[in-house]
């Protein structure tokens, strides 16, 4: 009972500070992930905290789980677009990706390291594909709204690589073991096998719990754990039938996320705590896992691991993966140094010494080791970059409260809840006299912490708290009523999109002589959409830019897949 209560503070502990430190990754830019990390090594063997922990058993029961909840959170909340926007981009990426990754990170790692080239293949695979946990939370956490195409494909890629990488794990594992030899069929059968079943118990899951959520009554704190029960069901039964869980649970998220169901709110925010919580749980694991002085050992040898998969095989693996896709090299830069690698190599990187490989300590060393290097180095720098290549964009602005509302027989309807600030063309105006569109009705309204009694009588003023329930469509007009830009925020906005907007009807010809500028004729009599839509190869995205002699034409706005707001830059010859 003594050793229950003690093993319950210290875990305990270890999460408050964890939770504590996340205030200092926010002032030093520091990767949150990396943090925690630091905090299991600190509280491990080697450091101050002396907490001896070297169940690997343990470690891959609560890794594969975290990362279960981590990748059905993830799917959660992706949006259908953005999916359909990096679908097959991140499909190259996860599967040619982490092939040509291995191939090239196990030639060096068996030079490097000394070892077979059978073992550095197994290294390369272990550290060939990038982790959901560290994309999601560098991604998310960092506040960044990343050009659609760059997130989605990010995004997808980190949730649906890990089957390869386990077949790859797996396959090499055998061959190294000297087992039986593995045949090129049985290496191709497997590999289908566990994407095709991952994929169809990932979609077919995640529809029947949405069908399930809908159908029964419960209280409102069960909806999120029967999600979660529902997700990991779909991940263990998809791995027992030797489908890829990882994949099936990431499937399950983006059909549940995107059902529009009454408790998705609930569900949603519930998920977001367990997420964190799993994050955490995760890394302080992994920290306390590792020996810090193992880790000097294959140092020299680790660093140059590091640097031929950050510095060489990623960028060629993202250069042959997305060659059909044409992608501007700005984004495959990008796309190239946020191959983040984090728990999953880690995970990976037990295999061996569960599968009882000699020197398998190796394997989880040097991946250690990698994925310290990946978060240390890439982590840090990775929003900087976007700024750098133009792939950040400037912050929407959004209210401070928004809540899914429950209705019966009407779903996307949410509350959401605005400050008003000084610049609200509300300002002074009576509720009536807003004209704001049929479906939305304002419902609740503060001033000075007490609520307004008559609230289609209010004069708007400065500061007021005024909350509204609303289709989902009618967002944006919203945050423009009640939180316009500010001065800060308009020139951020002008410097990437423009001082000038135009319909994306308008024509090229008249705008581009307007600025001094000439139109061959081929091409005089198209729209600025129809032109910015010829140059992406009909896949235009928010950010997008194409140059006409010294005019920038920015995409601004989207509507149904196409163009329909042009920036206008002028830049100075």
């Amino acid at each position: 009972m003594e050793f229950s209560n003690h093993a319950i503070l210290i875990g305990a502990g270890l999460v408050l500070l964890s939770i504590l430190a996340s205030t200092l990754s926010a002032r030093t830019g520091a990767p949150l992930l990396f943090v925690f990390l630091g905090i299991g090594m600190l509280a491990g063997e080697d450091g101050p905290g002396q907490i001896r922990f070297g169940d690997y058993q343990v470690a891959y029961l609560v890794g594969t789980m975290a990362l279960a909840i981590i990748l059905f959170d993830g799917g959660m909340r992706t949006r259908y677009e953005t999916f359909r926007v990096g679908l097959w981009p991140a499909v190259s990426l996860a599967t040619v990706g982490v092939i040509l990754t291995t191939l090239i990170v196990g030639y060096g790692a068996s030079y490097l390291l000394g070892l077979d080239l059978m073992q550095g293949m197994l290294i390369g695979a272990i550290i060939g594909s990038t982790d959901a946990a560290a994309v999601f939370s560098l991604l998310h956490a960092a506040g960044m709204r990343l050009k659609q195409r760059v997130g989605a494909t990010l995004e997808i890629e980190s949730g649906c690589n890990d089957p390869m990488a386990v077949f790859l794990t797996l396959s090499l594992i055998q061959i190294v073991g000297a087992e039986q030899p593995v045949s090129g069929w049985s290496f191709l059968w497997h590999f289908v096998e566990q994407f095709g079943l991952g994929a169809l118990a990932g979609i077919g899951g995640g529809k029947l719990l949405v069908w399930m959520m809908s159908r029964v009554t419960l209280a409102s704190g069960l909806y999120p754990l029967l999600a979660m029960a529902g997700g990991l069901s779909i991940y263990a039964g998809t791995t027992v039938l030797d489908g890829s869980g990882f994949l099936a649970i990431y499937l399950a998220g983006l059909v549940l996320g995107n059902s529009r169901l009454q408790t998705a709110g609930n569900v949603l925010r519930v998920h977001d705590g367990l997420a964190w919580l799993s994050q955490i749980a995760l890394f302080l694991m992994l920290g306390l896992l590792v020996t810090p002085g193992a880790l000097v050992e294959v140092g020299v040898g680790a660093i140059g691991v590091a640097a031929l998969l950050m510095l060489v095989a990623r960028p060629l693996a993202v250069g042959v993966s997305l060659l059909p896709f044409k992608f501007p090299l700005r984004e495959q830069a990008f796309i190239s140094w946020t191959g983040l690698r984090g728990a999953v190599p880690i995970v990976l990187a037990l295999f061996p010494a569960l599968a009882g490989l000699p020197e398998s300590s190796i394997y989880f060393n040097v991946a250690f080791f990698v994925v310290l290097a990946s978060l240390l180095v890439q982590g840090w720098t990775v929003a900087p970059l976007a700024t750098l290549l133009r792939l950040k964009l400037p912050q929407e602005h959004a209210p401070y409260y928004s809540e899914f509302v429950a209705v019966p027989g009407r779903a996307g309807l949410q509350l959401l809840g605005y400050r008003v600030n000084e610049l609200s063309a509300a300002i002074g105006r009576t509720v009536i006299q807003l004209a704001l569109p049929a479906e939305v009705r304002v419902v609740a309204a503060f001033r000075g912490g007490k609520s307004v009694d008559s609230i289609s009588r209010l004069e708007v003023a400065t500061g007021d708290l005024v909350y509204v329930i609303t289709p989902d469509e009618h967002m944006t007009v919203l945050d423009l009523l009640f939180v316009p830009a500010d001065d800060l925020e308009e020139s951020e906005q002008q410097r990437f999109f423009g001082t000038f907007t135009l319909n994306g009807d308008a024509p090229l010809g008249e705008v581009v002589e307007m600025y001094g500028g000439e139109v061959p004729q081929s091409i005089s009599s198209m729209t600025l959409a129809q032109y910015i839509d010829r140059q992406f190869r009909r896949r235009p995205d928010v950010g997008d830019y194409v140059r006409f002699g010294k005019l920038n034409l920015v995409v601004r706005e989207m509507h149904d897949g196409q163009v329909s707001k042009v920036g206008i830059v002028v830049r100075e010859r």
